[in-house]
């Protein structure tokens, strides 16, 4: 007990100097108190000050004790104290610098500088704002600060004391604060509602000024301590914390206001390499091991009660014992052998189960494929709707032509093979002309679509991707006008008598907005219509009408000058420069049309007829179908685009080209199995590592590709003679690619090279070779 009183004596001390240092003590009414001068105190509270100089080192020997037990986290039980971010309501200034330069001539300089604690309340809000201030300053310096916290002009504050105003010329001093002293004055506004007194920071939650903490002076006695709560304008660090398991409940270490113990100086520098390196000796030792046995002799009896008599064994030499240890060796290897076979075997049946299951899986898919194209050349069959399907149409006819004019010449004679043939070439134009008239009837109904999808794209808002992956849209004036004129146009549809009326009269103001002949025509059309429609006529008899005005109508959204938006999307562009230098003529129909109306190959070459003309020549002569080489270009495209993105060949190839790489090159055979099925065939890489091109490039089946691309190296999986017969198809196509200026761009310079004629040395017979011939005079 004693060494703890002298610790905390000592302690005293040192706070005694410190203090005496700053010049300021801790009351225990949580004020901050300065001990005044000894002359400059009143007579009139001698008494007071005298029992404040007798209470003062008990009240600093406590809160030296409270200010250590709070350290070690020692807090007395009828208390409940939480250490963290003491928020409050008060909103702290410090006017130190203020009242040094602000500070009016006191009766003396020692008590004019010091300062006093003075809380304002705001009213009628009830925030409390805490200042320490200098007693030597006036009112009004009071009030300029205050004023210029709480942004308000100074004019319109009131500060009362005790209920009654207070003089701006009187200073604290004068009121009856005293040094280190603390004071409560209530400040209002004259203008409440055009200047309120609100705090900048609002208040996050409640928290006193002054606690109470109770904490153990000795053994069973406590003492109360009054500690004042400072509140510092920075925001303290985050210093971590942890998680109760059980509750859930968070607690975060928080910094407190007490400094933390110093540990005594004990001479030892406790940081040094010496300190922290261990010197470490490695030395050999023998114990000694003594022995003995206790036998009978003169003195000493030994009892051999409990002897027992020992048979010497079989001496096992050394030979023997290691190959004991050898058997024994064996047989953990021939069991860990065994285990380990079992597992291998194991791993190789799991393989085999999953690639089992791989390949039915890809049968199952190569089948569902299959049944796919048949159903959807059925259906093209059965109910075409686009170009390529009537293709097909007049593919399957030529094929069913041919079969029955191999059958006449093969089977009939003279006369009967020539009405044969004439009956044949009748029921060949028959079905000729159905499929003609199912096909303007698809072209009168797809007419409908074409133009919804032209006022969809032109109302369709600008879209782009942000930096963040979200894709953004924007309406423009343009779009929320083409949006307005479609919506129009979808209601001239509607059958009512009453809609078609509003709806005509809403046409009617909003084509009279442009002034021209066209407009002109509409409105006579919506004028006509409504007048018969007054007079009771039926609506077969309008029909004719409705589809003029739904025509001119059209044609008015199709005028860039009503509708700008159109112009983007409209086929022949209304700038004249660009179609004098987009214009070609066609030698079949001799036509003047834009290149898009034309079939261009990979060498960017335009041929001399249009679509519609080649379309039509094709329906008359050959009768071929481009859908299933459409097919195995679009299959390349997906399948590079899925390995390399920067894939650029497969996308200037076009169909026609990719008919002479199957029937010309490839003669539409499988390169393996010889398969012919051209739904069923596909373009790979030759090697997987180099981007795919007409010189590396296999046509296989979809039952022979996924082992091709399993081969590493094809120069050691396929034989000397398949790879020379596949090296001759690519120097053909690459003969055949590079004549075209675009494709001879993505040649590798050693293939260009290879293809022209340089002489080469030739072995003579004495062994002598003969002299070399310059590459420029090969030709």
């Amino acid at each position: 007990m004693s060494e703890r009183r002298e610790n905390e004596e000592q302690k005293v001390k040192e706070y005694e100097e410190e203090e005496e240092d700053t010049d300021t003590n801790v009351e225990p009414g949580g004020n901050t108190v300065e001990q005044p001068a000894e002359d400059d105190r009143e007579p009139g509270r001698r008494g007071e000050e005298e029992h404040e100089d007798r209470t003062s080192p008990d009240v600093l020997e406590a809160a030296e004790e409270a200010a250590s037990d709070l350290q070690d986290g020692v807090i007395g039980p009828g208390n409940a104290v939480e250490v963290g971010n003491l928020v409050a309501t008060e909103t702290q200034a410090d006017l130190s610098h203020d009242a040094e330069q602000l500070g009016e001539p006191q009766r003396t300089e020692h008590a004019g500088n010091s300062t006093a604690t003075v809380k304002v309340v705001l009213v009628p809000e009830g925030h409390v704002m805490t200042v320490a201030f200098a007693i030597g300053l006036s009112i009004a310096q009071l009030k300029l600060h205050l004023a210029n916290e709480l942004r308000v002009p100074a004019d319109v504050l009131h500060i009362f004391l005790d209920g009654r105003a207070v003089d701006e010329q009187q200073s604290l001093m004068e009121l009856g604060v005293r040094p280190n002293g603390s004071t409560r004055m209530e400040m209002s506004s004259i203008d409440p509602d055009s200047h309120p007194l609100r705090p900048l920071r609002p208040p996050e939650q409640d928290m006193p000024d002054v606690i109470t903490v109770r904490v153990q002076t000795e053994e069973n006695m406590f003492r109360e301590v009054v500690v004042e709560i400072e509140r510092p304008p920075q925001q303290k660090a985050f210093l971590g914390g942890f998680k109760h398991r059980l509750t859930g409940t968070q607690y975060h270490h928080a910094a407190v206001q007490t400094l933390p113990k110093r540990r005594a100086d004990r001479g030892v520098v406790l940081f040094s390499r010496n300190t922290q390196t261990v010197q470490l000796q490695s030395e050999a030792q023998q114990c000694p091991l003594d022995a003995s046995t206790q036998m009978t002799g003169i003195g000493c009896y030994v009892s051999c009660v409990d002897d027992k008599l020992v048979a010497p064994g079989n001496y096992i030499t050394a030979d023997q014992y290691h190959e004991e240890r050898l058997r024994a060796v064996v047989v953990l290897q021939t069991f860990a052998r065994r285990w380990l076979a079992l597992q291998e075997v194991q791993r190789l049946r799991r393989h085999r189960d999953r690639r089992l299951v791989w390949l039915e899986l890809q049968e199952t898919k190569r089948r569902e494929e299959k049944e796919e194209q048949l159903q959807d050349r059925r259906r093209r069959w059965v109910n075409p709707r686009r170009r390529e399907d009537f293709d097909l149409l007049y593919h399957a006819l030529e094929r069913w032509r041919s079969e029955e004019e191999q059958q006449i010449n093969s089977s009939l004679r003279g006369a009967e093979r020539k009405a044969a043939l004439c009956f044949l070439l009748e029921t060949e134009t028959q079905l000729i002309a159905a499929i003609g008239h199912h096909r303007i009837a698809v072209q009168n109904n797809n007419y409908d679509k074409v133009v919804r999808n032209l006022l969809d794209k032109s109302a369709a808002p600008r879209q782009w991707r942000a930096a963040d992956g979200r894709l953004m849209e924007m309406d423009s004036e343009h779009t929320v006008r083409a949006a307005e004129l479609r919506e129009l146009y979808n209601n001239l549809s509607s059958e009512s008598q009453e809609q078609r009326l509003e709806h005509l009269l809403t046409l009617r103001h909003t084509v009279k907005e442009h002034e021209c002949q066209l407009t002109r025509d509409i409105v006579d059309l919506i004028d006509r219509e409504a007048d018969l429609m007054t007079r009771q006529v039926k609506v077969a008899s309008l029909q004719g009408l409705r589809t003029r005005i739904s025509t001119l109508f059209l044609q008015f959204i199709k005028t860039p000058a009503f509708n700008p938006e159109v112009a983007k999307h409209l086929k022949v562009p209304q700038n004249p420069s660009q179609l004098k230098n987009d214009m070609f003529q066609c030698r079949g129909c001799q036509r003047y049309l834009q290149s898009s109306d034309f079939s261009p190959t990979a060498g960017a070459r335009l041929s001399g007829r249009c679509r519609d003309c080649t379309g039509l020549d094709n329906i008359a002569r050959s009768r071929d179908d481009f859908s299933c080489y459409r097919n195995i270009l679009r299959r390349l495209r997906s399948d590079e685009m899925r390995l390399n993105r920067d894939a650029k060949i497969p996308f200037l190839l076009q169909v026609e080209d990719v008919r002479y790489l199957v029937e010309v090159l490839w003669a539409s055979r499988s390169a393996l199995h010889s398969s012919s099925d051209l739904y069923s065939l596909v373009f790979v890489r030759w090697e997987k590592r180099r981007v795919w091109s007409p010189w590396n490039c296999i046509l296989l089946s979809k039952e022979e590709t996924s082992a091709h691309l399993e081969v590493d190296d094809v120069h050691k999986a396929y034989e000397v003679t398949f790879l020379r017969r596949v090296d001759h198809k690519h120097m053909l196509a690459r003969r055949h690619f590079s004549s075209i200026p675009v494709m001879a761009e993505h040649l590798e310079p050693t293939a260009t090279l290879g293809n022209q004629l340089v002489s080469k040395p030739v072995t003579m017979a004495t062994g002598k070779p003969a002299v070399l011939t310059p590459a420029g005079s090969a030709h």
